[in-house]
């Protein structure tokens, strides 16, 4: 009996190092997709995604009911390269709730949204991923977008 609950409990370790270990490798995905992201570096970016990306955005219409857009990842990265030199921008990731199981992985990053020193909006992004040899590629994303009630999602 020992030594089952030894075997048990070494198990329940080991698994739950694992979890940590992929929940982190999904983080630095996420921080490597904004660094590029902020660098405008469009080769980088591609590279961080599964090819047939799905990139979409919950907004209000103009009658305040919800709203589906959808944007072709290679749209997304000529609007990213064509902002000038001379704008900055920064998406500030507040916080990061990450769900990992096997291959597949989710995560949940409160934003900010800065253009040129400027508050410009804030949501929730949601990426779905994929773990791909030794590491994770994004899938799928979707962000909701407000420009008020920061602190609720």
């Amino acid at each position: 009996m020992k030594n089952i609950l030894v075997i048990l409990f070494s198990s329940l370790c080991l698994t739950a190092s694992s979890q940590t270990v992929s929940s982190e490798d999904v983080k630095q995905t996420i921080l490597d997709f904004f660094k590029a992201f902020h660098q405008q570096d469009t080769t980088s970016l591609r590279s961080m995604v599964k090819e047939g990306i799905v990139m979409q955005t919950i907004v209000k219409d103009e009658e305040g009911k919800a709203a589906l857009n959808t944007t072709e990842f290679g749209n997304f990265l000529k609007s990213i390269a064509s902002i000038p030199e001379q704008n900055t921008f920064e998406e500030k990731l507040l916080d990061f709730t990450i769900q990992v199981d096997g291959d597949m992985a989710n995560a949940w990053t409160p934003y900010e949204f800065w253009y040129n020193g400027t508050f410009s909006h804030c949501g929730v992004n949601s990426f779905q991923l994929m773990k791909q040899g030794e590491g994770w590629k994004i899938i799928y994303l979707i962000d909701t977008r407000r420009r008020s009630n920061c602190n609720k999602p």
